[in-house]
């Protein structure tokens, strides 16, 4: 299996001087996901929760909704050309009974680290009906977070991305308690990887949907993690960085409390604005 980091070479250069000296790089490898042995999709990813990872994505594609929905989880072998397990190829075969997806080379879908979901067919196929909707019901939505203890959550997470203070090269994502308390970290040469890492622990944990629960990314909010954040069922998605203007309107239509430019005491509110008290 690959490792987080890797060793290389490199010509430094402080004042005009330089040195040779080891750099410390996160590494990014390819990771197929196959459902049911069928190839569904490619993602470029930092090894670690591999199995997570598929799991999550199929969550975000709305293959999945339970731990009970999935039969196993298994790298396959002999995907190397010399019939080496490559560990770059995860197959997740659904229980009895799952609907299988149509898999067609339209529905395919390749997956970089800086896009979640390129080459969808169209606008209306990545518009997923959720399992679990955001806002159920008046009486059942009652979280509520003070700007305050948001504002705070940005320095929580910083101080858990491990591998970052080794490269500088890693998008996280945390899952944070209404008290502030941080429920799980992951950390990935992509955003929406690190963010289907969490949904995916989250689901073989049995823990979904995670209503209540305040997602923090730490670069912006796409259109793609506003749709992860609402088929999981996170009523709080919130980045440090701008949002995009189809995240802002899936968060309108979907009741997604969307914050944007999280940074301290300042923050940009563009959905769901009653969830955050002032």
């Amino acid at each position: 299996m690959g490792r987080v980091t890797e060793r290389r070479r490199v010509i430094r250069v402080r004042n005009g001087k330089a040195g040779v000296r080891p750099d410390t790089l996160v590494a990014e490898e390819p990771l197929e996901i196959r459902l049911n042995g069928k190839p569904l999709a490619i993602t470029m990813r930092t090894p670690g929760d591999d199995f997570a990872l598929a799991v999550g994505f199929l969550v975000s594609e709305g293959v999945l909704g339970s731990a009970a929905d999935v039969r196993a989880v298994t790298y396959c072998e002999g995907a190397g050309e010399d019939g080496s397990n490559t560990y770059n190829v995860v197959n997740v075969q659904l229980a009895p009974g799952v609907p299988v997806p149509d898999i067609t080379l339209e529905r395919n879908v390749y997956t970089t680290s800086s896009c979640g979901l390129c080459g969808k067919a169209s606008l209306d196929a990545v518009r997923t009906a959720t399992r679990f909707p955001v806002r159920r019901s008046a009486a059942e939505d009652t979280l509520r977070i003070p700007a305050r203890l948001l504002g705070e959550l940005p320095d929580r997470l910083r101080a858990a991305q491990k591998v970052f203070d080794s490269t500088g090269g890693l998008h996280a994502a945390g899952l944070f308690s209404p008290e502030g308390q941080l429920l799980d970290v992951r950390e990935d040469v992509g955003r929406h990887n690190a963010v289907d890492k969490i949904v995916g622990r989250a689901l073989q944990a049995g823990r979904l949907p995670l209503a209540g629960a305040v997602l923090l990314v730490s670069g912006r909010a796409s259109f793609e993690l506003a749709q992860k954040a609402v088929m999981a069922g996170i009523p709080v998605l919130a980045a440090v960085s701008a949002p995009s203007s189809l995240a802002v309107d899936l968060a309108l239509e979907s009741d997604l409390t969307l914050v944007g430019f999280l940074r301290g005491p300042n923050m940009n509110i563009y959905a769901g604005e009653d969830r955050i008290t002032l």
